[in-house]
C-alpha cells in the first residue's frame, strides 16, 4: 500500500490500515486583543453554532481581530464624547491630577461597559 495517495484533489495519508485525509487549516492567527478574547468566550457559551461555523470556515481569528478593532475605535469615540460632555480637560489634568485620574477612570469604565453591551455581547 502506498504511504500517500491523492483522490479528488485531497491528499490521504496511510495510518494503520486506513487512509485519513491530510487536511491542514490555512487560518493565520491574528492578535485578537482583550475584546476579541471576551467575544470568543461569549460565542463559546452563548452562540456555539456561530463559533463552530467560524472555526470550521477558518475565519475565527480574523473575525475576532475585527471585533477587537471595532471595539477599540468605538471606545475611543465614546471616551472623547464623555470627556467633552463632562468637561474633563487638560487644564484639570495639569492642576488637579487625582481628580482627573478619578474622572477618566470613571469615563473609561462606563465606556467599556457600553462597548461590551453594544459590540462584544451581541
Amino acid at each position: 500500500m502506498k504511504e500517500r495517495i491523492t483522490k479528488n484533489g485531497i491528499d490521504y495519508v496511510l495510518v494503520g490500515d486506513y487512509y485519513i485525509p491530510d487536511l491542514k487549516l490555512s487560518e493565520k492567527k491574528h492578535p485578537i486583543g482583550k475584546y476579541g478574547r471576551i467575544h470568543r468566550e461569549y460565542l463559546k457559551e452563548n452562540n456555539p453554532a456561530l463559533f463552530n461555523d467560524l472555526v470550521l470556515s477558518c475565519q475565527l481569528w480574523t473575525y475576532l481581530a475585527d471585533i477587537n478593532e471595532q471595539a477599540q475605535e468605538r471606545l475611543q469615540v465614546i471616551i472623547s464624547q464623555m470627556q467633552k460632555a463632562e468637561s474633563v480637560t487638560e487644564e484639570i489634568k495639569e492642576n488637579e491630577q487625582w481628580e482627573w485620574i478619578q474622572r477618566m477612570n470613571s469615563i473609561f469604565n462606563r465606556a467599556e461597559e457600553i462597548i461590551i453591551k453594544e459590540i462584544i455581547c451581541t
